[in-house]
């Protein structure tokens, strides 16, 4: 049985900055990551962030993800790739397999779970065709792969990650037919929605995917208009003439790893659906477990990187690294951080579904 101070698992965006915030702090800091290379999401986003200063706006996702990876580096943090954590037993110990080959079991005083989320799907006759995936993978082709997944491509979901792939589609070189909506409104920030419209793809809202036809990929889809109750309308089907059908349409928190370690479930419809109970600090119901981004509710890389501090800080100042006064003044500041990322339109939203987790005592 191997011994560590704080592990985290999971090396996107929330991950690396939780162990970046508990080196700093002076804990010792295992990330373990089952990719081959750390930074998740973060290398496959070319686009620039919005936000403030502090949340790195201006600056593109993958130039971030590198800036985090200088700083674990030169902090000297313990890193596993090709690890697969196959479990968290007693609240504190983990069983992971590196590379495939090798069993591990690890005892962490803290343990921060940052595992992310997983595209939804959606079906219909021949979703199953070659073709058919989430706008989440063909994104990791065009940008981390430099595969073009397609050439004509219809996108279902015009949330901010169906137009941003759309775009980036675009810029690959692929012909992006449409993008269907089942709501009857864009879900998207307009100044994404912006860039998609004005390169004349066309968006139909109160639009599904009918069915996909081909032999052995997608050679067709047709798309329906579809009612207030979300039934097809008989006589609105087109047929468009694409061999990629992307699914846009929301994620859902990866909690498997929190539910078997025992960690408290709570749903929330806004978040993606169930997730871990947590308080302001991170922590679960389990006093030695904490987790940070998507798993805690889907929101966007920059709330993950605040996530992952706040987790992160906290994890060390539980183990007595941090001073109350200064944990008092770094918490407060990352909370106002993001405040700033949960205001607005969309953000209000996210806000409220946190404070109903939040104001449910546990642990």
């Amino acid at each position: 049985m191997e011994e560590r101070e704080v592990v985290v698992i999971g090396a996107g965006p929330a991950g690396l900055s939780a162990a970046l915030e508990a080196a700093r702090s002076g804990a010792h800091v295992l990330l373990v990551d089952e990719n081959s290379k750390p930074g998740g999401q973060l290398f496959k986003q070319i686009h620039k962030f919005f936000g403030s200063r502090d949340h790195r706006a201006g600056v593109r996702g993958i130039d971030i993800g590198t800036q985090l990876l200088e700083e674990a580096d030169a902090l000297k943090i313990e890193v596993w790739l090709d690890a697969e954590v196959c479990g968290i037993f007693n609240q504190r110990d983990v069983w992971i397999v590196r590379n495939k080959e090798k069993s591990v079991n690890v005892r962490a005083q803290r343990i921060i779970i940052a595992t992310g989320a997983v595209e939804n799907s959606v079906n219909f006759p021949g979703w199953s065709l070659p073709g058919v995936m989430g706008a989440g993978a063909a994104q990791t082709m065009i940008n981390l792969h430099r595969v073009l997944p397609g050439f004509k491509v219809l996108m279902v979901g015009s949330g901010n990650v169906g137009v941003i792939v759309s775009y980036q589609l675009l810029q690959a070189g692929a012909d992006v037919k449409a993008i269907v909506e089942a709501a009857p409104r864009l879900g998207g920030y307009g100044v994404h929605t912006a860039k998609v419209r004005r390169a004349g793809v066309p968006f139909h809202t109160s639009h599904t995917v009918l069915e996909a036809r081909g032999t052995d990929h997608v050679e067709s889809a047709t798309i329906v208009q579809i009612d207030d109750k979300w039934q097809p309308i008989p006589g609105t089907e087109k047929v468009l003439d694409v061999d990629t059908i992307c699914i846009a349409a929301g994620l859902t928190p990866l909690v498997e790893l929190a539910f078997a370690a025992g960690c408290e479930p709570l749903y929330s419809p806004l978040l993606g659906g169930m997730v871990p109970w947590h308080d302001a600090s991170m922590r679960t119901s389990i006093p030695s477990i904490y987790i940070a981004g998507d798993i805690s509710g889907v929101e966007e890389a920059s709330t993950a990187m605040e996530e992952g501090r706040m987790a992160g800080l906290s994890a060390a100042h539980s183990l007595g690294y941090v001073a109350e006064q200064v944990y008092e003044v770094g918490f407060k500041a990352a909370e106002q951080r993001m405040l700033a990322l949960r205001s607005g339109l969309f953000g209000q939203k996210r806000r409220d579904a946190k404070a109903a987790i939040m104001a449910q005592t546990r642990g």
